[in-house]
Parts: structure tokens; C-alpha cells; sequence
């Protein structure tokens, strides 16, 4: 959601920004723009930006637009329409200042009156134009404690980079609730909202806390509270190619990152299974033994896939701990004042690790006293400092903004957090090596249901054409069916909605008919007599049936009808069904979008990591 890059150094920092600005577009946009400081000393900066795309920018810019200083931004609109004028950068009155920003200025509608009042002509509707003119009318004598100044009349959330004609030597940069990392290259500096951005030219990166400012020169950068006394920031070598983030012999990032998934499988469970205790082992946590028994209640929290897979987490510690577990939205949470349980563990689930719903859910959760665990996948993230411990999840680089490796490590994570908590409780030995069993041969599973892809084409194509969707299931399957519905409507733009089985009587079944296909999970588990009933329901008023399910189950009279079609999946251990049956709605979601013509990478009004509220 909006994105920043920054530069400074020896090279032309158009090409960089660009490059870089490229490599943000999967965030989610509506315009693009970079400002530079031109090499005759004293100069303006240079600005260009437009509402579109970066290649429409790109298009834009002059053969010449020379200057080894300068910042770039993709605008995805929180105050005013997506236009040219509002795109970033924005500037002072003067155009000696030059500000890209990712957050929400909570009181911008009184700065900009207050800036009205002294006689200052706006030029946008954005909050960012407001701080530029603070920074630009402060009295104080250097950038740091211009921009300081300004930040001090600001609320809400925001990270900002600032260049200014009067100190060309510099970037300064600001960090509160929105992301920054800081690239540390030779002779050069690089600032970014995602690595994304940076892993072209360096892999050693500073991320800037909440509340830290720092000043990025050509030699080096410091790092400074806003009342500009020092913090010490240890730069951090990551081992993570360039490559990572490319799309490679694949037609889109998301088909990549869903064929990822049986590595990525692998990387999750790595060295955290024992199968001689039947447990597994998350040092991460920081919890003793002692500590995890005195645990009576977990609590998970996560916004739009990550939420979903909490459901899933939930029912399988509720399942293997035996302790009661439920999942909630992170972007509710804190509004309804929760009570917070010494003896409950709150665990925070995000691939970014910036969501910012959930970090303020997470914030919410210390300060009234509880202990917090976050699962994770970006290493340094908010999240992941905010937390008590946690699980790094170890997908790789997801840059499709509909979740899709990442989520299977989510769920991954979850299963051995339960195994962990089960082991310490009640939870035999055998049951723990039937799982860990079950965990070790997923990734192949997991391969097993990709390399039917193709069979599901078909399939795909003919959901697509319809405008409306139901996806039905239960207890496990029910999260499931949320998740498959959440990826068709995001990438598909086809009205998808998710119900229990067993809610069909209670009002959905009024919606049934032969336009209005329905996507049932039906486990070979101890519901399956009253899915398959529920399914003759549906086929008795018409409705075309796809059902997820395993080799095993019988669908009766059902088979082989026209409008009825099913899709088989391996059998595991049944607390980890909802994973396996997942997959093929992933493979549905992306061919009914390819076969629509839409960008599945980047979905309309979407992005990948949401860092406003």
C-alpha cells in the first residue's frame, strides 16, 4: 500500500527510482512520481508525476533529468481522487522542499485550514501537501530539525522521506506505524518501503523503528529520535537474492508463489520436528515449558488470509491442546476494548509484518499486560519487534497480492505452535509422530494437487462466467471456504461468498439456482453424511455443484451428473485437511482471473501490504 524509494550516491538516481518504483507496483497504486535535486548546487528539485501507471511516468520524464539525489513514490489514494496534482511528491510553496509519504495525517483537515489562514495556496487534497508546507515554513536552522518541527504538529501515521534544495547533501527520512528500510550500498544510500525495492543493490539493511528519523548521506546514514537525540541502528546482512522477487519462467508472480509452496513447505517445518518426543520445537517462542503449560486459551488474530487461517489454527489447537481457541479480526480487535487474560496467549498473524490493523492490535495487547507471539514472514518487521517471540514462516518473497505460499506456511506455522502446546499438555507421543507423519508429507501433497492444474482449467472457466458464487463448508472446512472465496473475489472481481454447511437452510439456499454455482468442502471426515446431504439440496433446486474432496467420499447418486463436478485431493491426517484443500482454490481463483483477462498480480483497489487503516 503506497510505496517509497530513495537515493543517493554516485549514480543517477532517475534509472534507481524507476527500478525501483517497478518493483513497489504490486503494493497497490493509482499514480507514481519522482523528485530529484539537479547538480547545480542550490537548485530546486525536479519533479514529475503522474496518475497511472510507472510506465506512464517512465513515459513522462525528459531525456535529461540529471541529479544523483532524489525520492519516488506510488500513491495508493486516501485524500483525493487519483489525479496528477496528487500524486507525490509533494511540495512547499517554494518548491525548495520535496516530500513523498505512506500513512493517513489524522488532522490534516485543520493544518490545512491553519495553512489556509496564513495565506498559503494549496494545490491538492491531500494530508502529505500540508506537511510539506510545515517543513518549508520552519524557522529551524537544519533538515532534521525542520522536518522534526513539522512532525511534532502531525498526528496519525506516517514514513516520509524529504529532500531540500538548501541541503543537498541529504535525505532525511521518518518512521511512525508505516514502514522503512534503510539500504546500505558502496558510496551510495538507498531507502525503501520494501525490500523489494532495495535487493538490486544491497542486502544490507537498517530497519527504522517507530518514532526514529535518520539522515541518509552518499557515506553512510544516522539515526535519530525526533527530538533528535541518537539511537543506535546495527545495519543487518540478509541472505535473499534479487532473484527471489523476479517472476522467472512463470506468466505471473502468483503462479510462481503458488508452485513455491511445496518448498516453501519444506523451509517452515525445517529443523523444528522431533519426531523421537513426537513434538516440535519453536525456540522462538521464548517460552519455557513451565510457561506454555500455565497457557488455559489462545487467541489469534489476523486481517482478510491470515484471519482465515486463524480460523483454521484455532479449530486444530482446540483439536490437539484441548484448550479453548478462537480467531478474530485483527482490524476489530482493539476497538471493543478487549479484555486481556494473563493466562491467554495472543498470537498475530501477518506476511508482512506491517499490517498495521494487526500491529495496533498487537500494541493494544502489551500494554494492557499480555503476552503476544507473532508468525511472520518478513524478518525485522514491526510485528516481529513488537512481539513477546514468534515463528518466522520462511516463504520467500511473496510480491502477488493474494496470498498464496505465505498462507500455506501460516497455517504450517499454526500446526507445529499446536503440536508444541499439545506436547507439553496432553497430547501423546503417538498422536504427535502421527503428526508430525502427516506435516513431513505434505510438501509432496501439496505438489500432488499443482500438478493437476491443468484438469481444473476447464473447471475455472466456467465458474468465471458466472456472477455470483457460494463457497460452503464445515467446522474445518469452513475457513477454507472463506479463504477460496476471498481469493476468488479479489482476483476475479466475481461476487463470492462463503456460508457453513449447515447455514444453507437459514436463508443462502433462497439464493440457489442455476446461475449461482457453489464451491463445497467436503472432508472425508465425520460430517461428510450431512455434506453430501446438503449437497443433494443444492442439486435438487438446480444449483451446479464443485466439490473439494477426497478419493474416498462418496457423493451417491450424485456422480457423474451434469453441473456436478468434484475435485480430489490426498488424504492427510484430518486436523491438516484444510491446508491440501485449499490449494485447488487457489488454482480456480487464478484460472477464472487468467480467463477473464485481469491482472492477478495486482488486483483493482487492493494491496499487498495494508498499512493504513
Amino acid at each position: 500500500m503506497c510505496g517509497i524509494v530513495g537515493c543517493i550516491g554516485t549514480q543517477q538516481a532517475a534509472p534507481l527510482l524507476l527500478e525501483g518504483l517497478s518493483r513497489l507496483e504490486h503494493r497497490g497504486y493509482d499514480s507514481a512520481g519522482i523528485a530529484v535535486l539537479p547538480p547545480a548546487a542550490g537548485s530546486a528539485p525536479r519533479i514529475v508525476k503522474r496518475a497511472g501507471r510507472v510506465r506512464d511516468l517512465a513515459d513522462a520524464l525528459p531525456k535529461r533529468f540529471a541529479g544523483r539525489v532524489g525520492v519516488g513514490h506510488t500513491r495508493w489514494a486516501t485524500h483525493g481522487p487519483a489525479t496528477d496534482a496528487n500524486a507525490h511528491p509533494h511540495t512547499d510553496a517554494s518548491g525548495r522542499v520535496a516530500v513523498v509519504h505512506n500513512g493517513i495525517i489524522d488532522n490534516a483537515a485543520a493544518l490545512r485550514a491553519r495553512l489556509t489562514d496564513a495565506g498559503v495556496e494549496l494545490t491538492s487534497d491531500t494530508d502529505t501537501e500540508a506537511l510539506a508546507h510545515l517543513i518549508g515554513r520552519s524557522g529551524a536552522e537544519t533538515l532534521e530539525a525542520k522536518v522534526a518541527d513539522a512532525l511534532s504538529l502531525v498526528e496519525g501515521t506516517w514514513g516520509i522521506a524529504v529532500l531540500h534544495a538548501d541541503f543537498p547533501d541529504r535525505i532525511v527520512i521518518a518512521r511512525n506505524g508505516s514502514p522503512l528500510i534503510i539500504g546500505v550500498g558502496e558510496r551510495e544510500m538507498h531507502v525503501a518501503s520494501d525490500l523489494a525495492a532495495l535487493v538490486r543493490y544491497t542486502t544490507t539493511v537498517a530497519h527504522l523503528a517507530d518514532g526514529e528519523m535518520a539522515t541518509l548521506t552518499a557515506g553512510g546514514f544516522t539515526t535519530y529520535r525526533q527530538d533528535l537525540s541518537a539511537t543506535a541502528t546495527t545495519p543487518t546482512h540478509l541472505d535473499i537474492e534479487a532473484a527471489a522477487f523476479d517472476a522467472g519462467e512463470y506468466d505471473s508472480y502468483m503462479l510462481k508463489e503458488m508452485f513455491e509452496q511445496p518448498a516453501a513447505a519444506e523451509r517452515v517445518l525445517s529443523g523444528r520436528l522431533d519426531d523421537r518426543f513426537g513434538t516440535a520445537h519453536l525456540g522462538g517462542l521464548g517460552m519455557d515449558a513451565r510457561e506454555t503449560r500455565a497457557v488455559r486459551r489462545v487467541k489469534i488474530l489476523g486481517c482478510g488470509s491470515a484471519y482465515y487461517v486463524g480460523q483454521m489454527g484455532a479449530t486444530l489447537i482446540e483439536e490437539l491442546v484441548r484448550i479453548p481457541a478462537d480467531a478474530e479480526a485483527a482490524s476489530e480487535f482493539r476497538y471493543r476494548d478487549p479484555v486481556i487474560e494473563p493466562d491467554t496467549l495472543y498470537v498475530a498473524i501477518s506476511q508482512s509484518g506491517e499490517t498495521v490493523d494487526t500491529l495496533l492490535a498487537v500494541q493494544e495487547i502489551r500494554r494492557k499486560g499480555g503476552r503476544v507471539v507473532g508468525l511472520v514472514n518478513v524478518v525485522g518487521s514491526a510485528i516481529a519487534r513488537e512481539c513477546d517471540g514468534g515463528i518466522y514462516l520462511h516463504a520467500g518473497p511473496e510480491v502477488a497480492v493474494a496470498s498464496t505460499k505465505a498462507l500455506t506456511t501460516m497455517f504450517l506455522g499454526c500446526a507445529l505452535l499446536a503440536l508444541q502446546l499439545g506436547r507439553v499438555r496432553d497430547l501423546s507421543v503417538a498422536d504427535g509422530r502421527r503428526l508430525i507423519a502427516g506435516l513431513q508429507a505434505l510438501p509432496g501433497q501439496i505438489q500432488e494437487v499443482l500438478d493437476s492444474e491443468q484438469e481444473l482449467v476447464p473447471l475455472a472457466k466456467r465458474l468465471a462466467e458466472a456472477e455470483s458464487l457460494f463457497f460452503i463448508g464445515r467446522v474445518r472446512g469452513y475457513p477454507v471456504a472463506r479463504e477460496g472465496a476471498q481469493k476468488f473475489k479479489e482476483i476475479s472481481y466475481r461476487h463470492a461468498e462463503a456460508y457453513q454447511t449447515s447455514e444453507l437452510k437459514h436463508g443462502p439456499l433462497a439464493l440457489i439456482s442455476p446461475a449461482v454455482p457453489t464451491v463445497a468442502i467436503v472432508p472425508a471426515d465425520e460430517l461428510v453424511d450431512r455434506n453430501v446431504g446438503a449437497l443433494h439440496e443444492i442439486a435438487a433446486r438446480g444449483g451446479p455443484l464443485v466439490v473439494v474432496t477426497h478419493r474416498e467420499v462418496d457423493l451417491g447418486d450424485l456422480e457423474g451428473r451434469e453441473g456436478v463436478a468434484r475435485i480430489d485431493v490426498p488424504r492427510t491426517e484430518r486436523e491438516l485437511d484444510p491446508i491440501l484443500l485449499t490449494i485447488p482454490l487457489q488454482l480456480l481463483a487464478y484460472h477464472a482471473a487468467s480467463h477473464l483477462g485481469l491482472d492477478v498480480d495486482k488486483p483493482r483497489n487492493l494491496a499487498k501490504s495494508v498499512t493504513v487503516e
